[in-house]
């Protein structure tokens, strides 16, 4: 019996037979998986978060299974309850406001999730008050409830600047072991990226680690940290340039290093580079052609360009897509960007869903021009059917750009122009009668029906 459901992506699913002795081995993976499962369950169950076993539980199940969602939140508790420190560093707290003291400098992969109250210095008499940031007053009520004792203890100088001195060694200390968590945990994820490329919950715990660095390190350490991403998120889309989580990933770490959290600066030339460099390795790439659609508003506006650098552009850009289609007439990707360029010729005043008015490249264009361009496309695009009269987007682009044209201007389609659009539509619904409502929806739209 064939297996219909047994092919991905045009590649043929093989059955395998196992063996006995395969068969027990993954019997006892499976158990041990669940006695993993169980132990985890029960720990964090009793609020027991900061305990290293956990974080080693969490370690091992998912390395076994990096889309337990529920175990990467478990690991997220662990960091918070032991590994980080108790309170966040970084330009939005004041230095040195933290009277915890520094924990030993071990990476979480360790498994070491050490009790938040093995951070704090021992209390003195009497019972301790909580601050914000969960850790205890250090014997703040003592030194309250006696102030005359405190102002006739004067210290000298040098006593003076002996407890900013330990705290700056203290936030010192307490960035660097943060710092340390950080990047244990993102290598830890590593290799589960590398094997489950388009796995959420990685990416998402990936992003929660790098929102700690701003959290809790100084801007000029944490953008560093980000920085690096870049380097990481390119490697995975050397390895898969259709990554969508990639691409989605790339552009918050780009938003991040543009923030002023990070003291950061535009990276939109840069970016459209990177989709330049990316689109001439594949041309299919729809995720970098996206980017390019959504990075040209900012990147015109920044560049100050005028009404001829603008039309330019649009000359450049139509350029780099009809060498394109040329090329792939078929890629489903080319025709999203050159409906891209199009729409900017047909709605220069009105948002939509596709081009935000702010997103236009030539605003001013006049409207002669416009419908010159549309003409120029439509009759470039009815030439590629001399060579590909079999791609159904070709004549769905022809369909659509015709009636653009006759809005433009201001007019219903003649007799000429309906017989056409009749032509155009009878062959979609030969390539395509999966759609035949749509078709005939079109049909009655622009009245073909004595046309068919």
């Amino acid at each position: 019996m064939a297996d219909h459901g047994g092919s991905q992506h045009g590649i043929a699913r093989t059955s395998r037979v196992r063996t006995e002795e395969q068969r027990q081995r993954d019997l006892g993976r499976i158990a041990k998986y669940r006695e993993l499962e169980d132990q985890a369950r029960a720990l964090a169950s009793r609020g027991e978060h900061s305990t290293p076993e956990l974080f080693q539980i969490t370690t091992k199940l998912l390395r076994l299974n990096p889309e337990y969602y529920t175990i990467w939140n478990a690991r997220r508790r662990c960091l918070i309850s032991g590994s980080f420190s108790n309170s966040s560093a970084g330009s939005s707290r004041s230095k040195g406001s933290s009277t915890t003291s520094a924990t030993p400098n071990t990476a979480p992969s360790s498994a070491k999730c050490s009790s938040p109250s093995s951070a704090t210095t021992p209390p003195g008499p009497g019972p301790q008050t909580a601050g914000k940031s969960g850790t205890t007053a250090d014997d703040a009520g003592d030194e309250a409830s006696n102030p005359i004792e405190n102002h006739e203890a004067t210290p000298t100088p040098a006593e003076a600047k002996a407890p900013a001195a330990e705290a700056t060694q203290t936030t010192e200390a307490t960035e660097a072991q943060d710092l340390s968590v950080i990047k244990s945990e993102l290598a830890f994820t590593i290799p589960l990226l590398l094997e489950s490329p388009k796995c959420y919950w990685i990416w998402s715990y990936r992003l929660w680690i790098l929102e700690q660095a701003i959290a809790r390190l100084p801007a000029r350490q944490a953008r560093k940290v980000w920085e690096e991403e870049l380097g990481l998120v390119s490697m995975m889309l050397g390895r898969d340039r259709r990554n969508f989580h990639a691409w989605g990933y790339r552009r918050h770490v780009v938003d991040q290093l543009e923030s002023t959290a990070l003291h950061g600066s535009s990276m939109v030339e840069t970016e459209f580079a990177y989709t330049d460099s990316m689109i001439k390795t594949d041309l299919s790439n729809f995720s970098a052609w996206h980017r390019r659609s959504r990075l040209i508003p900012r990147l015109l506006e920044e560049r100050g360009a005028d009404a001829q650098t603008r039309r330019e552009f649009f000359n450049q850009e139509l350029e780099l897509i009809h060498n394109a289609l040329n090329v792939g007439p078929e890629d489903q990707s080319l025709w999203y960007y050159h409906q891209f360029l199009v729409l900017n010729l047909v709605s220069p005043n009105q948002p939509n869903p596709t081009t935000p008015s702010q997103a236009l490249i030539v605003p001013d264009l006049p409207l002669a021009d416009r419908i010159g361009y549309l003409t120029s496309e439509i009759n470039l695009i009815d030439e590629l059917l001399e060579d590909y009269d079999d791609v159904k987007s070709i004549y769905e682009a022809l369909f659509e750009y015709r009636l653009y044209q006759t809005q433009l201007e201001g007019r219903q389609p003649d007799e000429r122009e309906k017989e056409e659009l009749a032509r155009w539509l009878g062959k979609l619904k030969q390539l395509d009668p999966m759609r035949s409502g749509r078709w005939a929806d079109l049909e009655k739209e622009v009245g073909l029906g004595v046309y068919m």
